[in-house]
Formats: structure tokens, C-alpha cells, sequence
């Protein structure tokens, strides 16, 4: 059975990741709002901006929790299909991260 990582934009521009085996019975549950504690619930109408296909339940749970982590700048890059930005993003912030160490070292 396949799942799902999705990402669908709010009607306020935020960005929502989750993860499911049935993609257009969830996308029903979030315009519909079946679950008023739901993050998009206020949030509607939503829009499905991004979704990729995963074999097994760990392989999308670990994609969906890695997504989740991203800065609203690489989940655009990821959307737009732009795998070069998604790239040079990951190098920037593991620069400003090694910045980051070495001025706790000096300190």
C-alpha cells in the first residue's frame, strides 16, 4: 500500500505537512474540516501544493517528520521543484551552523 507526504497551503499562506495512506480522503478532511483541534481547521480553504508517493509506512513517517523540520524557504524550493535551491539552502544553513560552533568555541 502506498502512503503519501503532502504539503498543503492555508488560506493564510502557512504551510501544512502530514502524511497518509489515502490522499484524496484526507485532502476531504481538511477542506471540510472533520476535526475542529486540526491545525487547518480555521485555515481553510486549503490547497494542495506538493505530495510525493512513498512504498512503505517508515519511508513516508521519516519524509513527513524531515519536511516538517524545513524552513518555510526550502519547503517553497521543494514545491517549486527546485532541487538546486533545496540544495544550496542545506549548504547555507550547514555553513551558518558551523559559524555558529565556532564562535561557541571561542567563547
Amino acid at each position: 500500500m502506498p502512503y503519501y507526504v503532502y504539503i498543503l497551503q492555508c488560506v493564510d499562506g502557512s504551510f501544512y505537512t502530514g502524511m497518509t495512506s489515502d490522499l484524496e480522503a484526507r485532502l476531504y478532511e481538511h477542506q471540510t474540516g472533520v476535526s475542529p483541534q486540526s491545525y487547518t481547521y480555521t485555515r481553510r480553504p486549503v490547497e494542495l501544493v506538493w505530495m510525493e508517493e512513498f512504498q512503505t509506512h517508515d519511508e513516508a513517517f521519516n519524509a513527513e517528520h524531515q519536511v516538517k523540520g524545513w524552513s518555510r524557504k526550502k519547503k517553497i524550493a521543494l514545491i517549486n521543484h527546485d532541487f538546486d535551491a533545496v540544495h544550496q539552502i542545506v549548504t547555507d544553513e550547514r555553513k551558518q551552523r558551523d559559524q555558529i560552533r565556532k564562535r561557541k568555541q571561542l567563547e
